[in-house]
C-alpha cells in the first residue's frame, strides 16, 4: 500500500538547513582564522590542505554527492510502498557501504605515496614536504570511513524531511580542530599531528551524532546478512556515474590543487579563497539541493508533476536571489575580507592579496555552480545520473585545459578562473539536457524576465553602495573596528539589494505556483 509522508515546505526546510549550514560555516571561519594564524601559507599549511582535502574529497564524491544521488530516489520509492521496505533497503546498502569503505581506506593508506603524487605532484620537488603530506594523509584518511556511513544516516533523515541533524553535524569537525590547535599550543607541540588526528576524531563524533538521530526517529540500520536485490543493483548503476555528476566542483578543485602545488603557497591561498566561495555555495546551492532532491523524488514517485515543477521553480529563484548578491559582495569585498579574517600571525599581507585575487576569480562561477546544484535533482529524482556525469565531464575537460594553458601566466589565479569557466560550461550543458527530459520541470524563460529585472536593479545598488563605502570609509586599525566596518559593508549592501529588488519585482516567492502541490 502506498504511503504518503508529509514534508515541510521548501522554504521552511531550506531555512532549517541554511541555519545549520550557516552555523557550520561560521565555526568553520573561526577554524580557518586559527589555521591561518597557526600555519600561515607555508609548508605546514600546504601539507594540511592536501592531507585534509584528500579524505574530504572522497567523502563529498562518494558519501555525500554520489551517494545521495543514487540512494534518495530509490529510498523514496521504497518508502512510498512501506516503511519496512525502505528500512530493509537502507540496511542492505549500509552493509555494502561498510565493506566498500573498509577496502577503500585500506587501499588508500597502503598506496598513499601514489595518491599524493596524483593530487600534489608539485610536492615531488621537495622530498620533506612530500613525506609530511603522505604521513598526515594516512593519519587523516579514516575520516572517510566514518563520514561515508554517516552520509547514509543523513540521507535517511533527509528523505523524511528532517534536515537539522545533517546540517548541524559538521560543526563538530570545526570544534574538534579548534580544540586540537589549542591543545597543541598549550603543549608547545607541532600542530600538524594534532590536526590530522583531530580530523579522524571529528569524523567518529559526526558518525555517532547522525546514528543517534536516525535511531531517535525509529530507524534500525543493522542488516543480518548480505543479499543482492534489484534495488541494490539499480543503486550501484546510479552510484558510479553519480560520483562524477555530483562531485563536479570537488573534482575541479582537486585538479586545480594538483596543478597549483608547483607554486609555493598556492594550495593554501586557494584553500582560503575556496572556503569563502564555498560559504554561499554551501548555504544556498548545496543547502537547497539537499532539500529539493527528496521533495522532487517523492513528488515524481507519486506522479505529482505540478508540485515538482513548482518546487523546482521556487528553488531556482531562491538560489539566484541569494547567490547573485553573494557573488557581487564577495567580489568587491575580497581584499578587506581576507585582511580582516586571516591577516595575522603567520598569514602575511602578501598572502591576503594572493588569496583575494583567487576569490575574485572564483566568484564569477558561483552562480553557475549554484544553478548546477538546482538542476542536478531534476535528473537524480528521475534515476538519471549518466546525463549529469557527461555534462560534468565537459566542465572538467575545460577546467584542465584552461588551468594548464594559463597557469604559467596567471599562477594560482588561473586555477580559480578555470574552475569558474568549467562551472558555466557544465551549467549550459546540463540546462540543454534537462529540457529534453520526460519531466523537465524547468521554469519558462519569459516568466523570469521581471524577476531578472528586479535582481539586476538590486545588484546595481549593491555594487554602487559597496564601492562607495570602500572609497569613502577607511578601515579602522583594530580588529573590533575592522569587523564592525566589514559588517557595515555587508549589511548596508544587502539592505540596498533587497529593497531595490523587491520594489521592482525580483521576489523569490512562488507560493502561488506551489498551491498546485
Amino acid at each position: 500500500m502506498a504511503r504518503r509522508l508529509a514534508l515541510p515546505s521548501l522554504t521552511r526546510a531550506a531555512a532549517v538547513n541554511a541555519l545549520g549550514t550557516g552555523a557550520s560555516r561560521l565555526t568553520g571561519f573561526m577554524r580557518d582564522i586559527a589555521l591561518a594564524q597557526t600555519l600561515g601559507a607555508g609548508l605546514a599549511a600546504d601539507v594540511f590542505v592536501v592531507a585534509f582535502r584528500f579524505p574530504n574529497l572522497f567523502r563529498r564524491l562518494f558519501a555525500e554527492g554520489a551517494f545521495n544521488a543514487a540512494f534518495l530516489p530509490l529510498f523514496s520509492d521504497a518508502l512510498a510502498q512501506s516503511r519496512a521496505a525502505a528500512q530493509a533497503f537502507a540496511g542492505q546498502i549500509f552493509l555494502w557501504l561498510f565493506l566498500a569503505l573498509s577496502l577503500l581506506c585500506a587501499a588508500a593508506m597502503l598506496g598513499m605515496d601514489g595518491f599524493i603524487y596524483l593530487i600534489a605532484q608539485g610536492f615531488a620537488a621537495e622530498p620533506a614536504k612530500l613525506d609530511l603530506a603522505i604521513t598526515h594523509s594516512r593519519i587523516a584518511f579514516p575520516y572517510l570511513f566514518f563520514m561515508g556511513q554517516a552520509a547514509l544516516f543523513g540521507a535517511v533523515l533527509n528523505a523524511q524531511g528532517r534536515f537539522g541533524a545533517t546540517a548541524f553535524a559538521p560543526i563538530l569537525l570545526n570544534l574538534v580542530l579548534l580544540a586540537a590547535m589549542g591543545a597543541a599550543a598549550l603543549r608547545a607541540a607541532a600542530p600538524l599531528p594534532w590536526l590530522s588526528g583531530g580530523i579522524v576524531v571529528a569524523g567518529a563524533l559526526q558518525w555517532g551524532a547522525l546514528w543517534l538521530a536516525a535511531r531517535r526517529v525509529g530507524w534500525r540500520l543493522s542488516p543480518l546478512k548480505l543479499v543482492r536485490t534489484d534495488a541494490q543493483r539499480r543503486f550501484f548503476q546510479l552510484f558510479l556515474p553519480g560520483v562524477l555528476a555530483a562531485g563536479i566542483g570537488q573534482i575541479n578543485l582537486l585538479i586545480g590543487t594538483s596543478i597549483a602545488s608547483a607554486q609555493a603557497g598556492a594550495a593554501a591561498w586557494l584553500y582560503y579563497a575556496d572556503r569563502l566561495y564555498q560559504l554561499p555555495l554551501g548555504v544556498i546551492g548545496v543547502g537547497l539541493g539537499v532539500v529539493l532532491l527528496p521533495r522532487l523524488a517523492r513528488a515524481i514517485a507519486q506522479k505529482h508533476y505540478a508540485a515538482a515543477a513548482a518546487s523546482q521553480t521556487q528553488a531556482m529563484r531562491l538560489a539566484l536571489y541569494f547567490a547573485l548578491p553573494a557573488a557581487f559582495g564577495l567580489y568587491w569585498l575580497a581584499a578587506p575580507i581576507m585582511q580582516v579574517l586571516f591577516e595575522r600571525g603567520a598569514f602575511q599581507p602578501a598572502d591576503s592579496a594572493a588569496a583575494a585575487a583567487a576569490l575574485r576569480a572564483f566568484v564569477w562561477g558561483l552562480p553557475a555552480f549554484v544553478l548546477v546544484k538546482m538542476l542536478q535533482p531534476i535528473f537524480f529524482a528521475q534515476h538519471n545520473t549518466r546525463g549529469p556525469m557527461w555534462d560534468g565531464a565537459g566542465g572538467v575537460a575545460v577546467n584542465i585545459a584552461l588551468s594548464l594553458l594559463l597557469f604559467q601566466a596567471l599562477g594560482h589565479v588561473a586555477i580559480a578562473f578555470a574552475t569558474s569557466a568549467a562551472g558555466w560550461v557544465t551549467f549550459g550543458l546540463m540546462w540543454r539536457r534537462a529540457r529534453r527530459l520526460p519531466h523537465a520541470l524547468l521554469p519558462r524563460l519569459r516568466d523570469q524576465l521581471r524577476f531578472a529585472a528586479g535582481l539586476a536593479a538590486g545588484l546595481f545598488m549593491l555594487s554602487f553602495f559597496v564601492r562607495l563605502y570602500i572609497a569613502t570609509l577607511p578601515m579602522p586599525a583594530g580588529l573590533v573596528g575592522q569587523l564592525a566596518w566589514l559588517g557595515g559593508a555587508v549589511v548596508g549592501g544587502a539592505m540596498g539589494f533587497f529593497l531595490f529588488s523587491l520594489a521592482l519585482g525580483g521576489r523569490p516567492d512562488t507560493s502561488r505556483q506551489q498551491r498546485t502541490g
